[in-house]
């Protein structure tokens, strides 16, 4: 069975700004999925803010293993309730990859716990990514390091919790270093960020980037589906008798 993924994206950029419009006609998140529908076992779908509850109804939800998520310009556009159906369902099992600027999305600081802040500049300078986890599924088939000609760049410090496995860093031209590829595991959902793709520089074309998000893709699906809750056991649904001595008040 494909894993079924959806990719969700802001889509303002994509729509207002004609350098964006020329490296992405069909904006990034369908650049995204079309490349993710190359590889086989996986099937891609795209949604966006604009539609209806941010394209992330409970059915869409119902019918997805793992969603990708890139925004940027219009974080406070999403809906409080919708972020946090989107971490529920992660806690349950989903699987969240995070992309570029969504470092500061909704959904990923309330699943962080953390401002999830960090340094920025826009020059257009190198990154080089280093793959310091190779052994990591992420990291099949990338090489050791790769380059992007152009990119913003992002710098520590970065106001995450301790990831569990950092797959890659990265260096700037200018000087910086970044944690550019990172894991968490939440409730019985997998998180990966990955730095990488702003919107004026051709990032999502690249072929070691396509690379990098479909391991990812296989590798945040779900383990398992598993309904979080306090239900109550009554003592006569108890696995053992059990004489009942006084109780709490609700």
């Amino acid at each position: 069975m494909s894993i079924r993924v959806t990719v969700w994206g802001e889509n303002v950029h994509d729509q207002r700004h004609q350098l964006v419009k020329d490296i992405y006609p069909r904006g990034m998140h369908s650049c995204i999925a079309e490349a993710l529908n190359t590889v086989p076992g996986i099937k891609a779908r795209t949604v966006t803010l604009q539609d209806h509850e941010h394209g992330l109804t409970e059915q869409v939800l119902d019918e997805t293993d793992v969603l990708t998520w890139w925004g940027h310009a219009a974080h406070g556009e999403v809906r409080d309730d919708i972020a946090a159906r989107v971490a529920d369902r992660v806690l349950k099992g989903m699987g969240l990859i995070v992309l570029h600027s969504g470092h500061h999305s909704k959904v990923f600081k309330r699943l962080m716990g953390h401002n999830c802040d960090l340094l920025w500049r826009e020059a257009g300078e190198k990154e080089r990514l280093w793959t310091v986890n190779p052994g990591h599924p992420i990291a099949q088939g990338i090489p050791a390091h790769f380059e992007l000609a152009h990119e913003e760049m992002y710098g520590e410090p970065f106001g995450i919790p301790e990831p569990d496995e950092l797959v890659f860093i990265s260096w700037f031209q200018g000087g910086e270093v970044f944690r550019s590829g990172a894991t968490w595991r939440r409730g019985a959902g997998k998180v990966f960020y990955f730095r990488p793709g702003h919107e004026t520089y051709p990032t999502y074309h690249d072929a070691t980037v396509k690379k990098v998000i479909a391991n990812a893709v296989a590798w945040a699906k779900p383990e398992c589906r598993f309904g979080w809750g306090c239900p109550n056991v009554p003592a006569d649904k108890a696995l053992e008798p059990l004489t009942v001595h006084g109780g709490s008040v609700h």
